[in-house]
């Protein structure tokens, strides 16, 4: 097969081709999936972070994890479902407040279906230095000019300032580095801001130590903005996402 043109190659990936978590999964089976994918990638130190999505059952509601698990440890019967205001909807379980902020994103963005917020500890690590994402490797091209930062901490994001700093600071991109605190990925799919929240905190790792042993080395913008195009094709984003998930899977297959 000749493989000079890379659109033709490219276009293979516009679709996916449906995978297990596709086939099956429920909205709230997927979102517990996507937890424990977080929890296994450095995203479930604490019981800080948040992950919503859109709920298709009641528009302007939202699903979102109960307040206690870890990521790792979200079941299915742990997905609540919310409103706007953060009432709990059906039952009498508590939210994180933090979700607050995530509310003014999908107020100011519409287009955004799952919102992933997390303090893993080489994002979290960099957020510390002052020093934006930079993007100098194909792994992470995902993010050029496409992360977001924000350069002073704005306190623990409860309140409706936050939300406007936050909402405000992230703009068009799907992605932000929050300073003294930590990351927030968005996704037309839960699949999506799994994906670039997994592979923010690996950015953030190479840049680290990248960093260690020396200078960092711009890569040429044509070449950036090809591959970031091609890594938030449908097809790379939802096989990536099966992949980490078919363990867990399988590990429920198993069970029964």
């Amino acid at each position: 097969m000749a493989r000079e043109n890379k659109a033709e190659i490219y276009e293979q990936f516009n679709e996916e081709t449906p995978g297990r978590t596709q086939q099956s999964c429920s909205v709230r089976e997927k979102l517990a999936l996507a937890c424990k994918i977080l929890g296994a990638n450095g995203h479930g130190e604490n019981l800080a972070g948040q992950i919503t999505v859109r709920a298709d059952e009641k528009p302007g509601c939202f699903l979102t994890p109960r307040m206690g698990p870890a990521f790792n440890q979200v079941r299915d019967e742990d997905i609540c479902l919310i409103d706007d205001e953060l009432n709990v909807i059906d039952s009498a379980r508590a939210v994180n407040p933090a979700i607050n902020f995530h509310i003014w994103l999908y107020r100011a963005r519409p287009e955004i279906r799952c919102l992933v917020h997390t303090h893993p500890p080489y994002a979290a690590a960099l957020s510390m230095t002052g020093q934006p994402l930079e993007v100098a490797h194909m792994d992470s091209a995902m993010f050029y000019e496409d992360c977001a930062y924000l350069a002073e901490w704005p306190g623990v994001p409860f309140s409706d300032e936050e939300g406007r700093i936050i909402s405000a600071a992230i703009g068009a991109k799907r992605s932000i580095l929050l300073a003294h605190h930590g990351i927030l990925t968005t996704g037309a799919s839960i699949e999506e801001a799994v994906y670039l929240a997994v592979l923010l905190e690996r950015a953030a790792r190479m840049q680290l130590l990248a960093q260690s042993v020396g200078t960092i080395r711009k890569i040429a913008p044509e070449h950036a903005r090809e591959a970031h195009d091609f890594l938030l094709k449908p097809g790379v984003v939802k096989a990536s996402f099966e992949a980490w998930a078919r363990d867990f899977i399988d590990e429920q297959v198993s069970l029964g």
